[in-house]
């Protein structure tokens, strides 16, 4: 069978009891995405940066598909957390790249007073594969170099 999209364990996380993500009703958009291991988010303080939640999953896609990565709508109210970059956006060649094999990770801030912990295997966020256009005169030709954040490197 041809490979089109879907997760997939990413390197290094093969033998820790990572969940691939899923779809819980018949229309929902989003997959639910776990945290890979038990995560402390510190309560907020200036200058601070994200805290980075593991999943342990890659994504694979067809060249004019995105993965975005939204937050869970219950996260700000019961937990205070939310998603640094407001949406994450996973190209499709972050995918098996060199640094970390495409291993999907949320950023988030927590704006509660306490900090708060996200045991390994509770929900975090959603995936949504999208497709999206490009313009007339496009013509990026560059080549991924690395894992997370290096698109513009």
């Amino acid at each position: 069978m041809e490979k089109v999209r879907g997760f997939e364990i990413a390197k290094g996380w093969e033998d820790k009891g990572i969940n691939l993500p899923v779809r819980k009703t018949k229309f929902s958009a989003g997959y639910d995405v776990e945290a890979a291991e038990d995560t402390v988010i510190p309560s907020f303080k200036k200058g601070m940066a994200p805290t980075l939640i593991k999943t342990g999953i890659k994504a694979y896609m067809q060249d004019d598909e995105v993965l975005m990565l939204y937050n869970r709508s219950s996260n700000p109210k019961k937990k205070g957390l939310i998603v640094a970059n407001s949406v994450g956006v996973i190209d499709k060649d972050y995918y098996g790249n060199p640094d970390n094999d495409g291993h999907i990770m949320f950023a988030f801030f927590n704006v509660k007073d306490e900090d708060i912990v996200i045991k390994k295997g509770e929900a975090i966020g959603q995936a949504v594969f999208q497709k999206y256009l490009i313009s007339d005169n496009d013509n990026a030709e560059g080549e991924r170099a690395g894992g997370f954040g290096s698109t513009s490197k």
